[in-house]
Order: C-alpha cells, then sequence, then structure tokens
C-alpha cells in the first residue's frame, strides 16, 4: 500500500536525490499522518469518555500530539526545503533535525503526562465500562498504527530521514501502548480486577524511555556528529579509485541537513607529476562527488617525493610503528630535511580522538621511536585530530 500511495501523490518519487522530491516526500507523510491520528483521537476519545477509561482518554490525546508531530515535520520539510541565502549561505536544512528534535521532546511530554494520570488511576481507582465497541476501536488502532510504522520507517529510510524514524519509532510506541491498554481491558472485565491504571503507568514509563532515546538521536546530528562510516568509506574509496592518487587523509565531513553535506580532504600525490595534471584530476575528483553524490568535496593536494628510496623506507617504517600503537593512527606528509648536524624529520600523524595516549603523549611516544632508530635526527611532530569514526 505505501508503494501505491507513493507512486499516486508523489511526483518523480523516484528521484530520491532531488531535494524538492524529498521534500514531497517528507510532506506527503506528514499529511498522511495527520489525518490517520485525527480520525484515530476522534474514535478513542468518543469510547474513552464514554467507559471512563483514563488510559484509553490518554491514548486520544496520545494521537493528538502525534497529529501536531506530524505538523512540525509537515513544517520542517517545508522550512528545509528553503534556499540558500546571504545570512544562510549553506541553506536551511538543520530545519529539519529541529523539527525532529520537537517530536522527540512532544513524545516524552506525552509520556510524562500519561505517567501522571496513571498514577492517579491507581490511587483512585475508577470502574471502566467494557464493550465490543472498545475493543474494536483500539483493535483497528493497532493496526492502522502498524501501518503507520511501518510507511513512515520506509519512507524515512528511502530518504534518510531522522525525522521520519523518530515518527516511525513514536507509532511503533502507540502500538505497544494501545496493545498494553486492550490486554489490560480484557484482563480487567474477565478477573474483575482494575488494572487501567497500571497498564497506563507501564505504557507511559516505555513512551518516556523511548522519548530520551530519541532526544539523543536528534540531537546528535546538530552538535555535529561524525559522518557514518560508509559515507567515510565511500569517500575514501572514491578518491583512491582514481590513478595517480597514493593516499587521502585528513577527511572533514559538514553537515548542515539531510541532502546538504561538504566534505574536504587532503589527497597525496607524486611530487614529480606535472602539478597541471595533478590538479586537473583533482577537479575531477571533486566534480565527480558533485554529480553523482550530491556531495561538495575540497580536496587540497599533497605532493608526496616518490623517487627518493630512504625517504620511502622512512615513511613505511614510521607508519608501522605508529599502527603498531593503535591500527587506527595514521601517518602523512613525511619530509626529510638534512643539515650540517642533525637531519629533520617532519611528519603528521592522526590521532583518533577516543586513543588513551593524549596528544603529548603520543607525540611523545613518537618521537622517542624516530630519534632511537634515526640517530642525530630531530622528529618534528603535528599531532592531527581525526574528525570521522575511529571505530574499527
Amino acid at each position: 500500500m505505501t508503494e501505491w500511495l507513493v507512486k499516486r501523490f508523489v511526483r518523480d518519487y523516484e528521484d530520491t536525490a532531488d531535494p524538492a522530491v524529498r521534500t514531497r516526500y517528507g510532506q506527503f507523510a506528514g499529511i498522511v499522518g495527520i489525518i490517520c491520528n485525527i480520525l484515530l483521537c476522534a474514535g478513542k476519545g468518543v469510547i474513552g469518555l464514554a467507559s471512563g477509561s483514563v488510559s484509553i482518554v490518554a491514548d486520544a490525546f496520545n494521537n493528538l500530539s502525534d497529529a501536531a508531530s506530524n505538523i512540525v515535520s509537515l513544517l520542517g520539510f517545508k522550512l528545509a526545503s528553503r534556499p540558500a541565502d546571504p545570512e544562510h549561505p549553506y541553506g536551511h536544512g538543520r530545519y529539519e533535525y529541529l523539527a525532529g528534535l520537537v517530536v522527540a521532546a512532544l513524545v516524552l511530554t506525552i509520556g510524562i503526562n500519561l505517567t501522571l494520570s496513571s498514577i492517579q488511576k491507581i490511587i483512585a481507582p475508577t470502574p471502566t465500562e467494557f464493550s465490543g465497541a472498545l475493543v474494536a476501536v483500539l483493535a483497528l488502532s493497532i493496526a492502522v498504527k502498524l501501518w503507520m510504522a511501518v510507511f513512515n520507517r520506509t519512507i524515512g529510510r528511502r530518504i534518510d530521514s531522522d525525522t521520519l524514524a523518530a515518527t516511525a519509532i513514536d507509532s511503533r510506541n502507540d502500538v505497544i501502548s494501545t496493545a498494553a491498554v486492550l490486554a489490560c481491558a480484557c484482563i480487567s472485565h474477565a478477573t474483575g480486577i482494575e488494572l487501567d491504571g497500571w497498564a497506563g503507568a507501564a505504557v507511559g514509563v516505555f513512551i518516556c524511555v523511548s522519548g530520551v532515546q530519541l532526544l539523543g538521536e536528534t540531537i546528535s546530528p546538530l552538535l555535529g556528529q561524525a559522518p557514518s562510516p560508509e559515507l567515510v568509506a565511500h569517500i575514501h574509496d572514491k578518491i583512491m579509485s582514481y590513478p595517480g592518487v597514493l593516499g587521502t587523509h585528513d577527511l572533514m565531513v559538514h553537515d548542515y541537513g539531510p541532502g546538504r553535506q561538504f566534505a574536504s580532504a587532503h589527497v597525496e600525490m607524486a611530487a614529480e607529476a606535472d602539478p597541471m595534471e595533478s590538479h586537473d584530476l583533482i577537479d575531477n575528483i571533486e566534480q565527480d562527488f558533485k554529480e553523482h553524490d550530491g556531495l561538495i568535496v575540497t580536496l587540497h593536494y599533497d605532493p608526496i617525493v616518490t623517487d627518493d628510496p630512504q625517504v620511502k623506507n622512512m615513511r613505511n617504517w614510521i607508519a608501522e610503528q605508529a599502527r603498531e600503537i593503535d591500527p587506527r593512527i595514521t601517518v602523512h606528509d613525511v619530509r626529510c630535511v638534512p643539515g650540517p648536524t642533525h637531519t629533520n624529520i617532519l611528519f603528521d600523524c592522526v590521532r583518533p580522538t577516543d586513543l588513551p595516549l593524549s596528544p603529548a603523549e603520543l607525540r611523545e611516544r613518537m618521537t622517542m621511536l624516530v630519534q632511537g632508530h634515526y640517530p642525530r635526527s630531530i622528529a618534528k611532530i603535528t599531532i592531527d585530530e581525526s574528525y570521522v569514526s575511529s571505530k574499527q
């Protein structure tokens, strides 16, 4: 059904790399959510008030707040689609992250309110009327919310949207909470034991936990989280696939919202090659990323001496020593400057952010290794911090 709706209501639905198509996906998902949640709220509200069930009434307000969340998501996609302007040269894509943050906050608020109202029902229990209409409405709600969870998850993955991912999790929570309300209503009717308040409290706590998790997941990109290992590997592999590229390092990725990522990296190439040809190759790599990945990449040319066996052997030995300290440590820009009394050995060492050794300790460790292996040398080492995930 999701595919049928997408094909019918999302124009150019296959071109998900197009920001305009991505916005249409997000707006369509928001409209579907608003319609479904308002209908569910009305149905549960009538049944909940008629039966005197605090958990069903709370579930109805949960759907109403979900509709509000859908409106926030809709506005988030709309605002995120605004073009760049002089005050925001990188566009407004982070509005989508902010929308996800608001949705997460609403989920947490719902959980807290549901828990508090349920505690009041536990302290002062009141009988709940059981009926076939109650069972029918809750069962229908479970089916609709289960479909909405799949619907939002499918579209969220298709356009890589954290906001829709949060909405999918919220719909999943609604399935669990409504199922718990229905189960307790049936048990209470069969046994006479009043479980309405306890069911509401358990559901409220579950929603609170999910809300806290969602807050963490939506705050992370706003704080500048590391790019995914898949994106890092893709950038690295594409750069290295070009003939003449000897290595790449110092990758940095800046995220200004979905589909609005900028990256920079250093590319090592033979110093003996024609600089005009090297420059042309770098331009081609940058254009490749822009055309096929929608990624604006700026590459810095690092010339590497390849016709000096002594420097080559030195580079290999230093890199090996660094890997023995930690396999994730890399070395680049190795240079050798001989002098009348000593030889300066200069290089950069990229330190993973979670390395137990501090930058100063790593520099001291590498200095001792280099100067111990190369007598009459002075190691001048620059410690670079890694701006991508250092997990193996």
